[in-house]
């Protein structure tokens, strides 16, 4: 019996010598590494204010099932400083023209959240620097899931855009941003979904008073279908055609990347935390 016992006094004493290492050294050689992965995806969205302006990147607009829309957008850290865009209508090969106003500026907003939610990561890891002495185990899972909360929402808003109504995309800014004018049959949305940006271009056509049709208004949606109505003003419209082009934007992948990387390193060191917290209630070292 008194065997038992020292041999159990042996294993625990191990246990936290393993702890107090844990707490003490490779908590903050993780934290270390997260701060270096989540400054390079910081690099990724430098802008105006921070280490000089953000260079202009032209993207030129692709879709693999329609060569109807063709353009080219000009990025600029979170906003797009021109565009530029060829539409063909489909009933009469006309070709319409559309580009941004010389003094106008698009601000991407799913970019701007995806940046501010790193750099309150970054905080958050900073704020613990080598010198910090994390006493229980119940602190350092405190702040990975800080940190992964930060983390996800910066992922989330890339990977998941707005699911908007097409009268909040008529009412959209956006649509004064072109010269000249976008006529009143067309309305315009552009996002971010993954690693791409987006632009779409629906076609309208009214409904008529006398038409069989029941009238439904669509509701929020990321990408809308022919066939999707609304009502605008006085006058109720439906979609008739859809143009949907995209680019890939590389450096939204690398920060997916970093991002992916940096939640799989929080949740590594959060499971190890765990496995002492089943031989201590989170005690202090």
């Amino acid at each position: 019996m008194a065997t038992a016992m020292a041999a159990t006094a042996a294993e625990r004493a191990v246990l936290e010598e393993e702890f107090r290492w844990l707490l003490h050294d490779e908590v903050h050689a993780v934290l270390r590494q997260l701060q270096d992965i989540l400054k390079e995806a910081s690099l990724r969205f430098t802008l105006s204010g921070t280490e000089g302006p953000a260079k202009q990147e032209n993207f030129i607009l692709g879709s693999c099932g329609t060569d109807q829309v063709k353009g080219v957008l000009t990025l600029q850290g979170d906003a797009l400083s021109q565009a530029d865009v060829n539409l063909k209508i489909p009933r009469n090969n006309q070709l319409l023209h559309f580009a941004f106003r010389e003094d106008k500026q698009w601000k991407l907003q799913q970019i701007q959240d995806a940046r501010n939610h790193v750099s309150q990561a970054v905080y958050l890891l900073t704020n613990r620097d080598e010198g910090y002495q994390f006493r229980t185990g119940a602190e350092v899972l405190k702040l990975m899931d800080a940190v992964m909360l930060q983390l996800t929402r910066a992922r989330n808003r890339l990977t998941t855009p707005a699911t908007l109504t097409l009268p909040e995309i008529a009412a959209s800014g956006l649509t004064r941003m072109f010269a000249p004018a976008l006529p009143s049959d067309l309305l315009v949305n552009v996002y971010i979904n993954l690693n791409k940006l987006c632009l779409t271009m629906y076609q309208l056509h009214p409904v008529q008073p006398n038409s069989s049709k029941n009238f439904r208004p669509a509701g929020g949606a990321v990408l809308h279908s022919p066939g999707a109505m609304f009502e605008w003003g006085s006058q109720r419209l439906e979609v008739s055609h859809v143009h949907k082009v995209e680019c890939v934007i590389p450096w939204l992948n690398d920060a997916l990347v970093f991002f992916t990387v940096s939640l799989q390193l929080c949740q590594q060191l959060k499971d190890k935390i765990s496995v002492f917290s089943s031989y201590w209630s989170y005690r202090a070292f």
